[in-house]
């Protein structure tokens, strides 16, 4: 299961990590936003102790969205190092996401 990130957390799970970190930006309202949850999940499991990857809900954390300038979902960003190094807009296909974090590890 991906952890959930909320703006109190971000910083000590996202941005003070030394671990790539993949972060999904949805909502409980958006239907492509929960087609890609289990891929989330599923990613994960497969790189559980080498990536973190979580979710944040963009609708009970404003602060990191807007820092961010999330305005579209769904929405994942690949934090390396307190940076973002990379981002995918929509719904896209595992081996896609799969492939962007083979290039950051």
């Amino acid at each position: 299961m991906a952890a959930t990130f909320t703006d109190a957390t971000f910083d000590a799970d996202v941005i003070k990590s030394d671990k790539l970190t993949v972060i999904d930006f949805w909502a409980e309202w958006c239907p492509p936003c929960k087609a890609l949850g289990p891929v989330i999940d599923q990613l994960s499991a497969e790189y559980a102790g080498k990536v973190n990857i979580g979710k944040i809900d963009v609708d009970s954390n404003p602060a990191v969205s807007v820092k961010y300038g999330i305005r579209n979902i769904p929405v994942i960003l690949f934090v390396k190092g307190g940076q973002v190094v990379d981002k995918v807009v929509g719904a896209v296909p595992k081996s896609q996401l799969q492939s962007t974090i083979q290039k950051h590890l």
